[in-house]
């Protein structure tokens, strides 16, 4: 009897981040693959917050991966990792700025599909319309200008697709607050970009 020919093995997917950290809490090793997976995200991400300059989103970035690595074993593997390196992301941006005693500056948007994300997005309840002819660099300019709270929400929600309970998360704030800062966030950047335009 002929023999059948045996099935070729399915691809093996790559492991979860969750997975990772366990490899890395046995092998140190893995850490490096971690570091590939958000090297360019948390680059893309602090400079949305502001770091602008190469030379200081190095420096950053850095000192996230430094602190990850040195907290890797107070991470709880039944929670979201990226969620975990977005929060000491987000506390390092901070602590840059306190340390430079600077603010955020610069265009916070270039890419027009985020734009049009931005522009096109229905919330719950933001019942805010924006001037559909509004430049990327007006409205990058526009967000350097709300308050730091809910330019934090904006950039997490549609620049960096995340959930609300990410947000969250990351952020260190009731779900229920996420929705609240994005409703008033978004009618406070309406505002800074066309007060005329403004519909509540």
């Amino acid at each position: 009897m002929e023999q059948l020919p045996k099935p070729a093995p399915l691809p093996q997917l790559p492991p979860s981040d969750e997975e990772l950290v366990r490899l890395t809490l046995v092998d140190k090793e893995h850490f490096g693959e971690l570091v590939d997976r958000y090297e360019a995200k948390l680059t893309r991400y602090i400079g949305r917050l502001g770091v602008r300059n190469p030379e200081d989103q190095q420096d950053v970035l850095q000192e996230i991966f430094l602190k990850a690595y040195r907290n890797l074993n107070g991470f709880d593997i039944s929670l979201q990792f990226s969620s975990w390196i977005y929060r000491i992301a987000h506390n390092e941006a901070i602590s840059w700025y306190r340390k430079q005693n600077v603010r955020p500056e610069g265009h916070l948007i270039t890419d027009s599909e985020e734009l049009l994300t931005l522009l096109g997005s229905k919330e719950e309840s933001a019942d805010v319309e924006f001037d559909k002819t509004i430049n990327a660099e007006a409205l990058g300019e526009a967000l350097t200008k709300i308050d730091k709270k809910y330019r934090e929400v904006i950039i997490l929600r549609f620049f960096e697709h995340k959930e609300y309970e990410e947000i969250s998360d990351i952020l260190q704030i009731p779900v229920g607050s996420v929705g609240t800062l994005l409703h008033r966030g978004k009618k406070q950047l309406a505002a800074a970009l066309n007060p005329d335009e403004l519909r509540i």
